[in-house]
This record gives C-alpha cells, sequence and structure tokens, in this order.
C-alpha cells in the first residue's frame, strides 16, 4: 500500500505543477451531491484496507478506498458500529467519499454527525505533500479541528487518505414507536421529548404519520414505550435502512424532478414550513427535507431557510446553475479561500465541487 500512496502523492504533485484538475473519486456513489466538478478522474480505490481496529479502545482507522461494506461488517463482528449511520447511497460507497461528503444518517440525531467521530486524517495536500492531523485516540486534540475540516469538504481541500474514527457498541435493545400526528403537533412533542431523559436515537415524520426509534439498555427502551405509547412497527430495521439510503416512495424519480429535492438545516423549534411541496422531517426537526415539484424558486427556499435561522442545499436533482449550497457571507467565503490557498495553492482538487469560486 505504501507504493500506492506514494504514485498518489506524484501523480498529485505532476498536477500540482501543470496546474491540472482533478476529480477526486471513491466508488462513485455520490457522484450527483454538490457540482458537477471538473478534471479527469483521480480514482482513490486502490488505497484499501483497515490499518488498525482496537474494538477495547473504541478506534478504527481505514484507508480512503476502503469499501463502507467491508468497514461496516468488521465493526459488526465486534458488535459496534458507525453511531453517525452513513448513508451508502450505492454499493460502490468508501470511507474516503463517506467522510468528503460528510453526511450523516437518522441515528445522527442522537449520536451527533460525521464529523463528531473523525480523530485524526491523513491528508496529502495540493503539493503531493502527506499530512498528518489528529490520532488515534479520544483524548487527543492536536489537530482535531484541522481533521474534522475534511468531514463535509467535498475532497477540495485534499485527499484523505487515511481517518481514524471512533465507534461505539450496538445498542441492546431498539423498537420502532408510531403515532399519528400533524406537523405541528409532531414537532411540538418532538422538542418536548427532547427536553427528557427518553433513548431517541431517530425520528422522521411524513404525511401525518411520526416515526421514533428508541435504543438503549432494555429497560430504559421498555420505561420509554410504556410512557410514550404509540404503536410499534414492525420491519423497523428496513425502514430505517431504506429511509438512510433514500430508498422510500418520497424519495422516488428525485433526478428527473423539476424541482429537486431540497435539504433544509434549521433549529429543531422552527414551526412548519410554509412553503408548497412534499416534505420529511428528521433530527427532531433540524433536518427538513423538501421535495419542490413545482419549480418553486431558489432563492425563495434559501430565503425560507435563512428567515428561521437556518440554511438550504440543493441535495439532488434540479436546476444547480444557480448553486447548490448556501451561498457564502464575504467573511466566511474569505475564510474558505485561505484554507483552499493553503491546503491546494494551485486548486486543483475538485474545482466546482462545493462553489465555483473554488
Amino acid at each position: 500500500m505504501e507504493q500506492v500512496l506514494q504514485e498518489f502523492r506524484e501523480r498529485i504533485a505532476a498536477a500540482h505543477a501543470a496546474r491540472t484538475p482533478l476529480r477526486l473519486r471513491g466508488g462513485g456513489s455520490k457522484d450527483w451531491y454538490g457540482g458537477a466538478g471538473e478534471g479527469e478522474v483521480f480514482d482513490t480505490r486502490a488505497y484499501r484496507g483497515i490499518v488498525d481496529y482496537e474494538p477495547s479502545e473504541l478506534v478504527v482507522t481505514a484507508r480512503c478506498g476502503t469499501p463502507l461494506a467491508e468497514l461496516e461488517e468488521t465493526l459488526a463482528r465486534q458488535n459496534q458500529m458507525l453511531a453517525f449511520e452513513p448513508p451508502h447511497f450505492g454499493p460502490g460507497a468508501t470511507v474516503g467519499g463517506m467522510v468528503a461528503s460528510g453526511l450523516s444518517g437518522p441515528r445522527r440525531q442522537g449520536a451527533g454527525a460525521l464529523r463528531d467521530f473523525v480523530l485524526g486524517v491523513h491528508l496529502v495536500d495540493g503539493r503531493g505533500e502527506l499530512l498528518r492531523f489528529g490520532g488515534q485516540v479520544m483524548k487527543n486534540v492536536a489537530g482535531y479541528d484541522v481533521s474534522r475540516l475534511m468531514a463535509g469538504s467535498l475532497g477540495t481541500l485534499g485527499l484523505v487518505a487515511e481517518v481514524s474514527l471512533k465507534v461505539l457498541p450496538r445498542p441492546v435493545c431498539e423498537t420502532t414507536l408510531v403515532f399519528e400526528l400533524g406537523e405541528q403537533q409532531a414537532l411540538e412533542k418532538l422538542n418536548t421529548w427532547s427536553g427528557r431523559a427518553l433513548p431517541i436515537s431517530s425520528s422522521a415524520w411524513q404525511d401525518g404519520r411520526l416515526a421514533l426509534r428508541l435504543s438503549g439498555a432494555n429497560a430504559a427502551v421498555s420505561a420509554a414505550t410504556r410512557e410514550l405509547g404509540g404503536e410499534t412497527m414492525l420491519e423497523a430495521d428496513r425502514f430505517w435502512q431504506d429511509l438512510r439510503e433514500q430508498r422510500t416512495d418520497f424519495f422516488a424519480g428525485l433526478d428527473a424532478a423539476p424541482g429537486g429535492l431540497w435539504r433544509l438545516a434549521l433549529p429543531t423549534t422552527s414551526p412548519p414550513l410554509a412553503l408548497p411541496g412534499r416534505q420529511l422531517i428528521e433530527w427532531g426537526g433540524g433536518q427538513r427535507w423538501l421535495r419542490s415539484d413545482d419549480g418553486l424558486d431558489s432563492a425563495a427556499i434559501r430565503a425560507a431557510a435563512a428567515e428561521r435561522g437556518g440554511h438550504a442545499t440543493l441535495f439532488r436533482g434540479g436546476d444547480k446553475r444557480s448553486g447548490v449550497f448556501a451561498p457564502l457571507q464575504p467573511a466566511l467565503a474569505r475564510v474558505h479561500q485561505r484554507l483552499k490557498e493553503s491546503f491546494d495553492p494551485a486548486g486543483i482538487f475538485n474545482r466546482g465541487r462545493m462553489y465555483n469560486e473554488f
């Protein structure tokens, strides 16, 4: 594997010298996410494998090209998991793509986001230099913020060659309850429940039905089930997996939908959105999916999110010409630009994948 990494570094150094753009790519399962990008494809899958795994320390280190399914299977054999429940969106998903996209699944509500579990990274920057940040223990804080910067950077800062992640034991007990509630009622309930000692790990509301996943010790889940009521969902594991992978009816036909799928990140206390289109609400009200099939103007969607203290991303489908991610304020744009110049001075990595400026 050291030879593969050396070849990667040499190719990147040559691209830097020639200012040739490169499109970092693992399995391609998230090619649709973000802008189209430009440059020749740089396939990272040759650099693969689990470098180190200490179940007793709750830490795993893997190379970028490692299939995500392979990593999850290894953890499952030790009854452990990636608690942020990353979506695959296809059989080719890799660890590098997982980190670069920065996406988390339904369990993010109870466990936290992907970036919260990144302990350290080995990064090949735009000059072909290998940089190391963070470590392999949860108490190590040196360079921790730099490691977390890689989560959701879409490969624009460098090639995440290796990453160390915190893992957690799988819950002893889980059950999913279903409630018949309108949107306003569901949001009020979720905010009330979030302030209590309930083992809520995930929630999802759509079309008058709220699904609530409880995870933890048998006694805690049983007590919460008795207290909350509701109906027990059958085949709940499949439901949450399909939601994570966006295989439910709500997400069908997205690539051909004119308005696309919008992802709105809002304070959980935000009231219902007065926007036309179908909605699905996750993370206790913090993540709201909007299918704007009627061609609602992107500016109106972004304005509605901003008015509530959040932001909107054109997640999938739709017209990306006006930008995928929320426009940056001038001060924040300068920070992004300085980071890009520090890690990738020639601007060779994933041009246009996040913002046209870099």
